[in-house]
């Protein structure tokens, strides 16, 4: 599965010939940036857009204009005409178009953005942003025409000169936001035949963002069956009845097995202490984890290491 950084989503941009990401767009500015489909289809020679589940690690707002379709979550939403989709790391979503007349404009941006410093409020704090909701609306056509000037003003004040853009910026950004966390959500479809396999990937990548453990201070964010659950904004039994006729396993033998792998592979190519190791992948006490990876590996985690 695909993980994309911020960076990494301004490197794919600047293949299809797009400008590189302005100099001033610092990581202290949060790396905002606004993009229209439209030119990038120009560039690319797509013209129906796909963007897959992959492992976003920035925000992002999109003013859709077009007949298409986004799949959020265990959550299915079809777009007829207008509608404005918020993205989060948290949760990874499927987006495609489904005509050619399809285009969108959107704004992406990192955590440091947004920060309770400059506005007042934490991103992930505020419902627009918390896992569970719908975060598609569909819009009428003066709603849309209203929130298409909004993400002109975002891009012409980007190109200005003006030593306080990025804090208009910001207000442009929290204005859309605040208009997000008014409208009604957009309707929500729940097609039987796709439900099951769209929660088992869904799933999957949630696990996988949560690897790997590059440093000792570094550690996981959802740890049992019901933190993913939750998460994903489904009951902890479904999700191990889906995993279980996806997979062969339940929700908790897969999340034991992966974090098995990475214990194995911290304690051999890092020289952490078991303990730290055991912090990093969410348990408490050394003893807790050193019993975990006996259970799975049928060995201790210093015996393994000492192999």
């Amino acid at each position: 599965m695909e993980y994309l950084s911020l960076e990494e989503f301004y490197q794919s941009i600047c293949k299809l010939g797009a400008p590189l990401v302005p100099e001033e767009i610092s990581k202290e500015l949060g790396q905002f940036n606004v993009f229209d489909t439209n030119e990038l289809r120009a560039l690319s020679g797509d013209k129906k857009g796909k963007m897959p589940y992959n492992r976003r690690l920035y925000y992002k707002i999109s003013l859709i204009e077009g007949k298409s379709r986004a799949e959020y979550a265990d959550k299915v939403i079809d777009i007829e005409k207008y509608a404005l989709l918020f993205a989060t790391p948290k949760v990874p979503y499927n987006y495609t178009s489904e005509d050619e007349t399809h285009n969108a404009v959107f704004c992406v941006f990192g955590p440091d953005f947004i920060t309770r410093s400059n506005t007042g409020f934490i991103l992930d704090e505020l419902p627009i942003f918390s896992p569970g909701n719908v975060p598609v609306f569909e819009l009428s056509e003066s709603e849309f025409h209203y929130l298409r000037t909004l993400f002109s003003k975002m891009k012409k004040e980007q190109a200005s000169d003006y030593a306080f853009k990025y804090d208009l910026i910001r207000n442009y950004v929290m204005e859309l936001i605040h208009m997000g966390q008014k409208f009604q959500p957009a309707s929500v479809l729940y097609p039987k035949h796709s439900a099951s396999e769209r929660v088992t990937s869904l799933f999957v990548e949630l696990l996988e963002r949560q690897f790997p453990i590059e440093s000792n201070q570094q550690r996981i964010g959802l740890r049992t069956a019901k933190d993913y659950a939750d998460r994903l904004s489904v009951h902890v039994n479904h999700l191990n009845k889906v995993l279980k006729e996806n997979t062969g396993r339940t929700t908790t033998e897969v999340i034991g097995n992966r974090i098995t792998q990475e214990a194995r592979i911290l304690l051999k190519q890092t020289n952490w202490t078991v303990s730290e190791i055991g912090y990093c992948l969410g348990f408490e006490e050394v003893a807790h984890f050193s019993n975990f990876f006996r259970k799975h590996a049928q060995i201790t985690p210093n015996s393994f290491r000492n192999e």
